[in-house]
């Protein structure tokens, strides 16, 4: 039986309550640091956020983990030329923070260092400042790819993925 006040939790907030936390201003900000990012190196970092899991997910007592690989696979950031796409997955309802790294980047980063990312940008997502966490994340998700995957000397990005962050 799946537990009821998550369950109510997550069907409480919709899309609505995601675009109240990312605003179109904020959203364009974001974007502008994704591309910016992806400039410095050769992988893709795609941003998520997501009010709640939809009901298959509660009546299964999934995770936001089991989520955030789903969506991982579905916005096809494991399908990029060095596999060293990433994923920074938010979930409002848990206030739950998951990053997944496709396996060219999973090779080089221990999971304890993503844990860490994950534990620093965590107090600013459980205090609401949705920018500041996601804007960290950003950023020492790029410090690594560019340590593991920075371009060649006039290199172009080529960009596989679109930057601006998903909402739902």
């Amino acid at each position: 039986m799946p537990n009821l006040m998550r369950m109510f939790r997550h069907r409480w907030l919709d899309e609505k309550d995601t675009r109240k936390a990312i605003p179109p201003d904020m959203l364009e900000r974001l974007t502008r640091r994704v591309a910016a990012s992806e400039k410095r190196h050769s992988g893709e970092v795609r941003l998520c956020v997501e009010a709640g899991l939809p009901m298959s997910y509660l009546w299964r007592e999934a995770t936001a983990r089991e989520r955030a690989v789903a969506m991982f696979g579905k916005l096809g950031v494991w399908d990029t030329e060095h596999n060293n796409g990433v994923l920074v997955y938010l979930l409002l309802a848990e206030r739950a923070i998951e990053i997944v790294a496709d396996r060219g980047l999973k090779r080089q980063v221990s999971d304890a260092q993503w844990r860490e990312i994950v534990a620093r940008m965590s107090s600013n997502l459980h205090a609401g400042r949705f920018e500041d966490g996601l804007t960290q994340a950003l950023e020492e998700v790029s410090a690594l790819l560019v340590r593991h995957f920075p371009l060649a000397a006039g290199e172009a990005d080529v960009n596989e993925l679109p930057d601006e962050p998903v909402l739902g």
